[in-house]
């Protein structure tokens, strides 16, 4: 038996078996399937399998977090369940089937930057580092180009590059259309070589031209400008987009004994036609307009709104692949006004998410089963990477992920109101300050600050009181024993010697009654508030070994719909062992003639022993009933 074989087994069971799996792969860390039906995957289950450890769901894809050992846990699965593995390619293309048109439109916009990406975070280091040596007076008043040839030099040698990545990138986004689509990649970046040919007219240089100054081919019939789209983005993926489909249209129809001349000729020069005289302008409007809004709402009088609740939803527009598109409104930004306000947010929602994890890392440091996640998406998410904090820790846990979202909002609010500019996308994380243009450094940290403290205090001070000891301290987690007290002050009696026959049956467990004579209901135990109802009249509570209990506050007391009740927890809330639950004003349930009368049930069938009854009890006894089993 190898020593992935039990686990192999159980996961294969757990996903729904074979039958229930359309495709597997594995990347680094991670097992990738695409279920043909998603629900029949066990999660509570699958993470308890020890290889397991921790699982989510994006892109169509079910992913189980395995850890560094994944490819040879992976060799193992495939060799028992009898199915071939597939590339990562193949598994993104069968779970395309599980994703709405808009999350497909998304993940292929995701995956034409993705190649890009590399070029853009280099690019932005560069322009960076320029700034410093070029704009900043470091020296007696002066930059260190002023007081140096070398520097001067190595600034000039520098946008060399600078150049080829932000000015040229048409070309880098036709070559990954094409790629991307499965056309021919040089023919794309032959296109994207037109956009931005040194015979026409620089695009950052229009604005400043005036009209009569723009070259133009005189065609007789008609003038079409000669003008270049040098940092343009929509207009060069909607430019490679025709040429796409120009070639697999003549693919398709173009005899095969000819093709090597017809379809490059007749894909690339009509592509290149429109891409100047209609495609092109389209998207250089349509970029525009977003890069007007976009930059319009981060410099207008609602700028701090507009930041506040960006900054809030951008973890939650991640989880759902939209994120994809600030990339191409980044970019824009850049083209348009030589730096972007939106990238230094999304730097900061990462750093936000990753301080709830390290909030998460600090509770839960006696948990090892736990840190094996923690820690990998901890690092990942302070270096840009969020996927592995978002699904395999903050998502699950939920308040982690609204403690980075709390966080995020404010960092995001510092670094909007104090106009933070980046020179270029970055390094999504910590790293991305270096991104930064130089004169809001400052602001940038300060807003960094608030993106690392406030998720990371937050999520310490509501996860003492949400989780659970299994969740702190894992499978070691040692659950003591809580005697039951009385919940209630008040008289004490049989459950069976109630009026209402619906508790004296015990048809919902065995328990007691108590007519209440002081307003305050305790917790008997430690645990979980697993029911509340709306008109705050009955509670459950779930113990940490596994008891239930139902509170009913009164008789008929619903038909009061809350009136009369102070509640003091909510579904979710964790409690411990005399905390107060509930407030009643029994001189009005009184009134409304209500009988005060409070069952207190065993709803898991526990069975007790009443110690004592027909007698005055205080809230806190705990000599009330024995727990039989």
């Amino acid at each position: 038996m190898g020593k992935f074989t039990k686990d192999c087994e159980e996961l294969l069971k757990y996903v729904g078996g074979k039958e229930n799996i359309n495709a597997v792969t594995h990347c680094v860390t991670r097992m990738r399937f695409v279920l043909a039906d998603p629900s029949k995957a066990d999660v509570d289950a699958i993470e308890e399998i020890p290889s397991a450890k921790g699982t989510f769901t994006q892109s169509g894809q079910f992913q189980v977090i395995i850890g560094n050992e994944v490819s040879d846990f992976y060799n193992e699965f495939t060799k028992i369940s009898g199915i071939e593995g597939v590339s990562k390619e193949a598994v993104k293309s069968s779970a395309k089937s599980n994703q709405t048109i808009l999350q497909k439109i998304m993940g292929d916009l995701g995956e034409i930057f993705a190649p890009i990406i590399p070029a853009l975070i280099c690019g932005g280091l560069i322009l960076g580092f320029r700034n410093v040596i070029g704009d900043i007076a470091l020296v007696n008043g002066k930059t260190l180009t002023q007081t140096s040839t070398f520097w001067m030099g190595t600034y000039n040698f520098l946008w060399l590059i600078g150049e080829a990545v932000f000015h040229m990138l048409p070309v880098g986004i036709c070559w990954s259309v094409t790629k991307k689509m499965g056309t021919t990649q040089i023919l794309g970046i032959v296109l994207g070589l037109t956009l931005v040919s040194g015979q026409l007219l620089n695009g950052f240089a229009v604005a400043s031209t005036p009209a009569s100054k723009i070259p133009f081919w005189n065609f007789g019939f008609a003038h079409v400008k000669m003008i270049g789209y040098q940092g343009q983005v929509i207009a060069a993926i909607m430019a490679a987009f025709v040429l796409v489909y120009l070639e697999k249209f003549w693919r398709k129809v173009c005899p095969a004994v000819v093709s090597m001349i017809v379809v490059p000729f007749f894909s690339l020069v009509p592509a290149v036609i429109l891409a100047h005289t209609l495609v092109g302008p389209i998207g250089w409007a349509i970029g525009d307009a977003i890069a007007k809004v976009v930059y319009g709402g981060l410099t207008s009088t609602f700028s701090v709104i507009f930041a506040a609740i960006f900054g809030a939803l951008y973890a939650p527009i991640v989880m759902t692949g939209l994120h994809h598109m600030t990339n191409a409104i980044d970019m824009t930004l850049i083209s348009k006004y030589h730096g972007t306000i939106l990238w230094p947010m999304i730097a900061l929602s990462n750093i936000a998410q990753g301080s709830a994890v390290l909030g998460m890392s600090v509770l839960q440091k006696k948990n090892d089963r736990a840190q094996q996640v923690n820690i990998p998406a901890l690092i990942s998410c302070y270096l840009g990477v969020t996927e592995p904090a978002l699904f395999g820790v903050n998502l699950k846990y939920g308040f982690p992920l609204v403690c980075g979202m709390i966080g995020s909002s404010i960092a995001a609010i510092i670094s909007v109101a104090s106009g933070t500019m980046a020179a270029s996308i970055g390094v999504g994380g910590i790293p991305g300050i270096l991104s930064i243009k130089p004169q809001f450094w400052g602001t940038f940290a300060l807003a960094m600050l608030a993106a690392i403290v406030v998720p990371f205090l937050l999520t310490l001070i509501v996860g003492k009181k949400k989780l659970t000891a299994k969740d702190l301290e894992g499978k070691k987690a040692k659950v003591e024993h809580e005697e039951f007290v009385c919940p209630m002050t008040g008289h004490l009696s049989k459950i069976e010697d109630i009026d209402d026959q619906a508790f004296a049956s015990k048809a919902m467990g065995d328990g007691i009654a108590v007519e209440l004579t002081d307003g305050k209901v305790y917790a008997p135990f430690s645990g979980e508030i697993v029911m509340a109802f709306p008109t705050k009249h009955a509670y459950g509570i779930r113990s940490d070994e596994g008891k239930e209990v139902l509170m009913h506050i009164g008789m008929d007391t619903v038909e009061l719909n809350g009136e009369g009740f102070i509640s003091h927890v909510e579904v979710g809330n964790h409690v411990h062992q005399g905390d107060l639950i509930v407030e009643v004003d029994l001189d009005y349930i009184k009134s409304q003639g209500k009988s005060l009368v409070s069952p207190v049930v065993f709803t898991d069938f526990t069975p007790i022993s009443i110690q004592k009854y027909d007698v005055d009890v205080k809230a806190g006894e705990d000599n009330i009933l024995t727990l039989e089993a």
